[in-house]
């Protein structure tokens, strides 16, 4: 089977907010923490469910959610960064996840078009 690069980024960043996640909990930072650890996953789950997807639309829609959850976290990653509850270094995980987000939308616009060009 092909190396799936977006699959194995997604992998790697949730086991680094997962290890936030608990560094968080130390912190006694439980509510934002969960959204976050929430999200991460979720982008690797969807992708993991693209990969796998019976149709080029099944494979579109699965990583348009993937890109939707890359969204999230890093919306949940900026508001722990600029509310600064907790005094950590966001900054790495946010250009992380930023960098999921730019994959992400690239590859659901290639598979938009070619999804269009399909029924053309």
């Amino acid at each position: 089977m092909k190396e799936s690069i977006i699959k194995n980024k997604s992998f790697e960043f949730a086991l680094q907010i997962i290890a936030l996640y608990k560094n968080l909990k130390e912190h006694q930072e439980f509510v934002l923490s969960k959204q976050l650890l929430r999200s991460v996953t979720s982008i690797g789950a969807n992708v993991n469910e693209a990969l796998a997807g019976v149709s080029k639309a099944d494979f579109a829609n699965k990583m348009a959610i993937a890109s939707k959850e890359a969204r999230e976290t890093l919306y949940w990653l900026e508001l722990l960064e600029k509310s600064q509850m907790v005094k950590l270094d966001f900054k790495p995980y946010i250009l992380l996840s930023e960098e999921l987000v730019r994959i992400l939308t690239s590859i659901v616009k290639t598979s938009h078009n070619s999804t269009l060009k399909t029924k053309n």
